[in-house]
């Protein structure tokens, strides 16, 4: 393997379309095992007219087996003048962490985004 990569897509599934110019964050999360000690902002970006980025959040020379998480601001995304017809009230979700283990450094690990005003689901993409 050539190493591993932590990547990301964001789908809008109240327009049933990609969700250009969402603000993400990558973030390591430094820990013992009994409890949080902190967090590293490893990166930001912003999702193209496909709903991807353009590069990695993370790429193989700097990924670690580590926990991670990737904060999405779907807040500031549904307040954009382009998509505030949608809102009926302010977003529920203004940032959305997901957290995950990278157990890992040599695999992808593919973290989607379904987002909608009202709610959000994600899962372990390919």
């Amino acid at each position: 393997m050539s190493g591993g990569r932590i990547t990301t897509h964001v789908l809008d599934t109240s327009r049933g379309k990609p969700a250009a110019d969402l603000q993400v964050e990558l973030w390591l999360i430094e820990h013992t095992e009994s409890s949080v000690e902190g967090r590293t902002l490893l990166r930001t970006a912003a999702t193209n007219e496909d709903g991807r980025l353009n590069d990695p959040l993370l790429d193989s020379d700097e990924m670690l087996a580590a926990v991670y998480e990737i904060v999405f601001c779907a807040g500031n995304y549904f307040r954009d003048e382009r998509r505030r017809h949608i809102l009926e009230a302010e977003p529920v979700f203004d940032r959305i962490p997901i957290r995950f283990y990278a157990s890992d450094a040599n695999a992808h690990y593919h973290i989607p985004l379904l987002v909608a005003p009202g709610g959000y689901s994600t899962y372990r993409g390919s």
